[in-house]
C-alpha cells in the first residue's frame, strides 16, 4: 500500500475510539467514522511502523446494523454524530463491547462487569453547545454550527441538531439570520481577520434557564463603517432573542471578546448584555450555579446516573475523609459530602474551584474544601490529611504517571475511578494493579448517545 492509494474494504469491527478496522485482502487498515459491516472506499493517508490508516471517502454499502434513517440533515457530513443510523440498543451494545474488550486486556484477575447504563434521553440530552461561525465552502454565505467532518475550516449550519432541544436551534437560527442581515463577517483562521467567532448556549434541564454568549474579536471597524454603534446592534439582537417562543427562559445574554489566533473559545473580556451571568441546574437534590465557561457534565440526567453509580461504588463513608481529585466544579464532592466527614477536592482550573466553593455554600455544605492547583503538585501538601478513600475523575488523557504514584502512596483501601476515555483508563488500571490494587467492578454509562464517546466507572480495592 502507498499513501494516496484509494481502496475498498469491509469494516470488521470498530475499536474505541472510533477506529474502524477494515479488511483489504489480507491486510487491515484503520478507517475512522465507520460502522461494523459497512463496505467503504477510503484513501491511505498514513503508513507508520507497519500500521496503516485511511480517510473515509464514501460508504459503498450500508451495514446490516443500520436499520433507521438519519435524524438530521447534516448527519454524515457533520463531525458531531457517528451512530444515528443505529438503533439505540445497537449503539449500547457496540460501546459496551468496546469498553469490555479494553478492560479485559488490562485487568489480570476476575472482576464484575455490570454492563452499560443507557442515557435517560436518547435525543436532545445536551445542556451545552458551542457553535462556530464560518462558511460551508470557500466564499460561501455565513454559516453557524459545527465543523464539517474532517475539516478545519468548513462549518455546517446545524439548525436541526437532534442532540439538543428545539430552543438551541431557534436561538442559532435567530443569531445567524441577524448577523447575516447586519453584514458581520466571521473570523478567518488563515488571515486572522473578521469579527464573529462562536455562539455558546447553555440550558439547564431541570430549571429551563438559558444562558447565551456570542464570542467575537475586537475588530469592530465594520460597525463604524455602517454608521451604527455596537450598542444598537446588540440591543436589536437581544430584542429578537427575547421575543423567541421557547420552552425555556433566557436569563442572561453575554458578549465575549477573544482575539486569540487559535481556534479556541477563550475569554479576553466579557460584557453582560442582559440579565445574569449564570444559570442554575439541579442534580440529585443539589443546586448548582453554572456560568458560561464552567465545566459541567453535558448530559444532566445522564450525570445523575453516573454519579449515583459512583456513589454506590464509594459505599459506606460515614466519618471518613475523601479526596476528590480532578474535582471540576465539585459535583461529586458535594454529592458525597452529606454522608462523609470531610471532602477535599483538587482541580487545576481556578474558575471551576471558585464555582465549587460557591455551589457548596449554595447547598449549605461546610465539610467541603476545594484547592486550586495541579494534582501532581498539590498532592504533596496533602500528606498530613490522610484520606480513607479517593475518587478520581481525570481529563481524557488520564492521570500523570508521577501523580498516580503519589496517589497510590496514600494506600487507601478503595479507589473509585471515573473515566471519559477507556484507553487512558486501561493504561492507568495496569499501573494500579501492579501496585497492589484489584479491579472489583466496572460499569459503563452512556452519556453521549449517537456519538462514539462513553463514561466508565471502576471500583478498585487494595489487595
Amino acid at each position: 500500500m502507498k499513501k494516496g492509494q484509494i481502496l475498498e474494504g469491509k469494516v470488521l469491527r470498530v475499536d474505541f475510539p472510533n477506529k474502524g478496522i477494515v479488511e483489504v485482502e489480507e491486510d487491515k487498515v484503520v478507517v475512522k467514522n465507520t460502522i461494523p459491516g459497512q463496505k467503504v472506499q477510503f484513501a491511505i493517508n498514513k503508513i507508520r511502523k507497519g500500521k496503516k490508516e485511511g480517510r473515509l471517502l464514501e460508504v459503498l454499502e450500508k451495514s446490516p446494523l443500520e436499520q433507521r434513517d438519519k435524524a438530521c440533515k447534516s448527519f454524515g457530513n457533520c463531525g458531531g454524530c457517528s451512530y444515528q443510523t443505529l438503533q439505540y440498543k445497537k449503539q449500547l451494545d457496540l460501546k459496551r463491547n468496546q469498553v469490555k474488550k479494553l478492560i479485559d486486556q488490562a485487568v489480570n484477575t476476575d472482576y464484575v462487569f455490570e454492563g452499560i447504563i443507557k442515557s435517560p434521553n436518547e435525543w436532545a440530552y445536551r445542556n451545552k453547545m458551542e457553535f462556530s461561525f464560518g462558511d460551508e465552502y470557500k466564499d460561501g454565505p455565513l454559516a453557524l454550527g459545527l465543523h464539517k467532518r474532517g475539516s478545519f475550516y468548513d462549518i455546517l449550519t446545524v439548525d436541526d441538531c437532534c442532540l439538543v432541544d428545539k430552543d438551541y436551534n431557534s436561538i442559532l437560527r435567530c443569531v445567524l439570520d441577524y448577523c447575516t442581515e447586519i453584514g458581520a463577517d466571521y473570523f478567518h483562521k488563515a488571515t486572522h481577520e473578521g469579527y464573529l467567532r462562536h455562539l455558546l448556549v447553555r440550558k439547564a434541564v431541570k430549571t429551563g434557564e438559558i444562558l447565551i454568549n456570542i464570542v467575537t474579536t475586537t475588530q469592530e471597524a465594520w460597525i463604524r463603517d455602517e454608521g451604527n454603534s455596537k450598542t444598537d446592534i446588540f440591543a436589536n439582537m437581544i430584542e429578537r432573542l427575547l421575543n423567541l417562543e421557547l420552552s425555556g427562559s433566557i436569563v442572561g445574554i453575554q458578549h465575549t471578546y477573544n482575539d486569540s489566533v487559535a481556534d479556541v473559545i477563550k475569554c479576553d473580556r466579557l460584557v453582560q448584555l442582559y440579565g445574569r451571568d449564570h444559570i442554575y441546574e439541579e442534580l440529585l437534590g443539589l443546586k448548582f450555579k453554572i456560568s458560561t465557561f464552567s465545566f459541567f457534565q453535558t448530559n444532566s440526567l445522564g450525570a445523575e446516573l453516573l454519579y449515583s453509580k459512583a456513589r454506590e461504588y464509594v459505599g459506606e463513608i460515614k466519618d471518613k475523609v475523601i479526596f476528590d481529585l480532578y474535582s471540576g466544579t465539585g459535583t461529586i464532592a458535594q454529592l458525597l459530602a452529606a454522608i462523609a466527614k470531610k471532602i477535599t477536592g483538587v482541580e487545576i482550573v481556578e474558575e471551576a474551584v471558585e464555582a465549587a466553593r460557591a455551589n457548596a455554600a449554595l447547598n449549605g455544605l461546610t465539610n467541603c474544601e476545594f484547592i486550586a492547583g495541579d494534582v501532581l503538585k498539590v498532592i504533596d501538601d496533602l500528606k498530613d490529611d490522610k484520606p480513607d478513600l479517593i475518587v478520581l475523575d481525570p481529563p481524557r488523557d488520564g492521570i500523570h504517571p508521577k501523580a498516580l504514584d503519589k496517589i497510590i502512596d496514600f494506600g487507601v483501601d478503595r479507589i473509585v475511578y471515573i473515566s471519559c476515555k477507556p484507553t487512558s483508563l486501561a493504561r492507568d488500571l495496569e499501573i494500579l494493579q501492579e501496585k497492589g490494587y484489584k479491579v472489583e467492578k466496572v460499569c459503563v454509562v452512556d452519556m453521549f448517545p449517537q456519538t462514539v464517546h462513553i463514561e466508565t466507572v471502576v471500583l478498585l480495592w487494595k489487595a
